[in-house]
């Protein structure tokens, strides 16, 4: 299907473009106080600008997903880029800390008004075919961790350049990023069409605020929500923090572990670039096996993956006098982050069985996994900001696996309600695992 592809392709410039402000504006902020006169920040206020960012999500997800219900979910896609390049452009001018904070309330409102209308889009496009939505929802998360990922690869490098060969752009990289917002928009006017599904679906009766509460109240949407916020606390003590920590100056409580401070741009992006691919083979892998496995056993080795990936980090933030542990660690951790691959499309997949019954608020529902993720990396981004304060990079694992921990224990009862949104009910997949 030629929208849905791109839809995906929308989705890869429009999440590059978050992670390309999103990494820029981790330079900009480690340097504000040394190159551009600006105040100091540390990780509370960083932890507060990533709180934001996640806060505007939070609230305007669902009056986005409804919009996308009423007026056609291609249409409410075109908004997102236009916040972006507002955003890109203030960021750019502003060394003052209120003015940058309204920019994260702008992307915030960018990612809301894209995610629910995409993922509407997609549950509509894959329904009753249930091997192109497992398929499609792994390439979403593929498109998705693959736009972010690029983006803060590419970051460290316009921002701080290549050693010896490349000064780089320093803060002019966010007019940059204001032009690849532009190219998102253009997909999304020019390459999506609204198929007969959704023109049938508009036509329907859609959900108020008061049927929209009644819709979450009776359904198990809420039985998935504490594995998902728990997931993405773990996922945003990463995110922002770990990343923080790797390129601010070295602290020097914590001179024992070999990942605090002192890194480059370069440095940076190769490592991203390495766990990004890593990242994306775990989608393409899981992605195919929806028929295969329950939903609930993917995420369940997902959990254990990430476990395993903190064992790893753990072992290079004090093996590197040692090479060959250094290298065996990093192995394991890679291992880890490609099992962890699953969790988030089955997550998603578990969603849109769930808008199955609501075929005409398909974006309201799909809105939940903007709202639950943004509650996950808020509350993830202030514990790794407290974490990282008392314990460095140390600090910052130990929470990891307390989240990952948590996000286990709902899991069992999610399990045993898995067959009623559809997820169970082949007798192969039952037995499967």
């Amino acid at each position: 299907m030629r929208s849905l592809s791109a839809v995906l392709v929308g989705t890869f410039t429009l999440r590059f473009s978050t992670g390309l402000t999103g990494g820029l504006l981790l330079f900009y902020l480690a340097r504000l106080h040394l190159d551009y006169g600006g105040p100091r920040v540390d990780e509370t206020t960083l932890a507060m600008m990533t709180a934001t960012f996640y806060a505007a999500e939070l609230i305007l997800a669902t009056p986005f997903g409804l919009l996308s219900d009423r007026i056609g979910h291609h249409r409410v896609m075109e908004i997102g880029p236009l916040f972006g390049i507002v955003a890109a452009v203030l960021t750019w001018a502003s060394t003052n800390l209120v003015v940058i904070g309204g920019t994260r309330l702008l992307e915030g409102a960018s990612t809301a008004a894209s995610v629910p209308s995409i993922l509407g889009f997609i549950a509509m496009a894959t329904a009753g075919d249930e091997l192109l939505r497992g398929r499609a929802s792994a390439r979403f998360e593929g498109a998705t961790l693959a736009g972010i990922g690029a983006g803060a690869v590419a970051a460290g490098v316009l921002f701080d350049g290549i050693p010896h060969v490349w000064g780089g752009l320093h803060r002019d990289a966010f007019l940059l990023n204001a032009g690849f917002y532009v190219g998102s928009l253009l997909i999304y006017r020019y390459g999506i069409r609204a198929p007969a599904a959704e023109k049938a679906a508009l036509e329907g009766e859609h959900a108020g605020w008061r049927r929209y509460a009644t819709i979450l109240t009776s359904s198990h949407v809420w039985v998935l929500a504490p594995t998902w916020i728990a997931i993405n606390a773990a996922l945003g003590l990463w995110t922002t923090q770990s990343l923080f920590q790797l390129i601010r100056e070295p602290d020097p409580r914590f001179a024992s572990q070999a990942l605090m401070g002192g890194f480059v741009g370069s440095q940076i992006a190769l490592g991203l670039g390495i766990a990004l691919l890593v990242f994306f083979a775990g989608l393409a892998f899981w992605g195919e096996r929806f028929r295969r496995y329950r939903r609930t056993t993917i995420i369940g080795y997902g959990i254990g993956g990430g476990a395993l990936s903190v064992v790893g980090a753990a072992l290079v933030n004090h093996g590197t006098s040692i090479p060959v542990l250094a290298g065996v660690a990093g192995l394991v951790a890679a291992f880890g982050l490609f099992v962890l691959a699953g969790a988030t499309p089955a997550v998603l997949g578990l969603l849109a069985d769930m808008s199955e019954a609501y075929p005409s608020d398909r974006g309201a529902i799909m809105g939940l996994y903007s709202v639950f993720l943004a509650i996950g990396q808020i509350v993830g981004s202030f514990i790794g900001a407290q974490a990282a304060r008392t314990a460095g990079i140390d600090g910052i694992l130990a929470a990891t696996l307390i989240l990952l921990a948590v996000a286990l224990v709902p899991l069992g009862r999610l399990r045993l309600f898995e067959h009623v949104v559809g997820t169970a009910a082949a007798p192969s997949r039952r037995s499967a695992a």
